[in-house]
């Protein structure tokens, strides 16, 4: 009994211990080394959403369900104007603020011409929730992180992945779900940005 529960606690803490940050999958960031610039590529086309792993579309549904019936049509369609701009540049831009903080050499931009290319294929978001006085859960990402030569996207230099990376209550937009899932990217940016700092010494 006693040797079940030492595997079983072994188990769950290496699990934990996997989770929240970087895995290194191949490669390494020797490529890196000459490079002032990277570009970057977000991806949602395979994500799915909360505990349920529902699509983006039933995540959508079910919010605009929820915001309706308890606040306003007016509201629900402010909220799906900022889900689709939080998408389409401010998840990058708060992935710039994290990475470009730390990683110094090496600057991560969009639609830059770069020899690298960053894509940044999320897998499972997690929104969590605002609470108010009575607390909040920050939002969680899992994503796989691809290095491929930017004219020649076959060729992949390297891969890592991130599970389950935590954001922080560090944005004003914090209160809603984008503005929290833009906390997650922001802490992928610096666990990443530290991990080439360190590479690159």
């Amino acid at each position: 009994m006693k040797k079940l529960f030492l595997m079983l606690f072994m188990v769950i803490a290496t699990t934990a211990i996997a989770q929240n940050q970087i895995n290194f999958q191949s490669g390494n960031f020797d490529f890196l080394k000459d490079q002032t610039e990277v570009n970057v590529q977000l991806k949602f086309d395979n994500a799915t959403y909360q505990e349920k792993n529902l699509t983006e579309v039933q995540y959508i549904e079910n919010r605009k369900a929820d915001i309706t019936a308890k606040k306003s049509e007016k509201v629900w369609e402010n909220w799906i104007y900022q889900w689709d701009r939080f998408k389409s540049t401010e998840y990058l831009e708060y992935f710039f603020k994290g990475i470009n903080a730390k990683s110094k050499k090496v600057t991560f931009r969009n639609d830059v011409k770069a020899k690298y290319t960053l894509i940044i294929d999320a897998k499972w978001i997690y929104a969590g929730w605002y609470g108010g006085m009575i607390g909040s859960q920050e939002a969680k990402l899992t994503a796989n992180l691809t290095f491929v030569e930017t004219d020649n996207p076959s060729n992949v230099v390297m891969r890592l992945q991130v599970d389950k990376i935590q954001g922080k209550q560090m944005n004003r937009d914090f209160n809603w779900e984008y503005g929290r899932i833009a906390a997650a990217y922001e802490v992928t940016g610096k666990k990443l940005g530290k991990e080439i700092k360190n590479a690159l010494k």
